[in-house]
């Protein structure tokens, strides 16, 4: 495998022209362009990326590539394939609420982030007892901060504060999480057909590096 360097158009073309024709059919008759052009240069990027955000955090990271097939079983939306493509990295000892890197490009735009989508029970007990102390200040101040850069940043899950804390609280907006994330859009999805695609993305996630570091501290 040559060494990666960026995704070639004939992947966003690939990926425009299985919106318009989502079947299986159709997918086995271009399954050679798909792996050529999105499935290998992917498994290129995961390593290169995976490397780059090593040296960047200091701490070693493994990539996971995000299926094509899509999980039908329980959606109204019977199309069997994403018409996207999707990465993360997450550090290799960081444990389940370890904070993680995402790379999604879409048909419409490409999304980098980082964060937790949900802690696991354990883990959003902990979330949650920081977040009543001085943590919470700082979450909330750290969200102000990200939105006030353009960054867009998950809203809480819940409506009200959790049971066990004053209804009251002034950390309601820390609490009222059960993971928190923020993300950089970027509209022009051809910036993944540009050369150095790893040494610009990284570049990008800059900004992001605050919320790694704010939850690697309570993972």
């Amino acid at each position: 495998m040559d060494p990666f360097d960026h995704f070639s158009p004939q992947a966003l073309t690939f990926l425009s022209d299985l919106k318009a024709h989502n079947d299986k059919t159709w997918f086995a008759a271009h399954k050679q362009v798909y792996e050529q052009e999105i499935k290998e240069p992917a498994k290129g990027f995961a390593l290169a990326m995976s490397a780059a955000l090593s040296t960047t955090t200091g701490r070693a990271h493994h990539a996971k590539i995000y299926r094509i097939h899509r999980d039908i079983r329980f959606s109204k939306d019977k199309t069997p394939y994403n018409t996207h493509i999707h990465l993360s990295f997450a550090p290799e000892e960081g444990g389940p609420n370890a904070p993680m890197w995402f790379f999604g490009l879409g048909l419409e735009r490409l999304s980098l982030g980082c964060g937790v989508f949900q802690f696991d029970k354990d883990g959003l007990t902990a979330f949650r007892a920081q977040m009543a102390g001085d943590k919470g200040a700082a979450l909330i101040a750290l969200t102000t901060r990200l939105q006030d850069t353009g960054l867009r940043v998950s809203a809480p899950a819940l409506k009200r504060v959790p049971s066990g804390f004053d209804k009251d609280h002034p950390h309601a907006e820390a609490l009222r999480r059960k993971g928190f994330s923020a993300w950089k859009d970027i509209s022009d999805t051809g910036f993944v057909t540009q050369p150095d695609l790893v040494t610009r993305t990284v570049s990008e996630m800059t900004p992001l590096r605050e919320v790694f570091d704010f939850l690697s501290d309570i993972a």
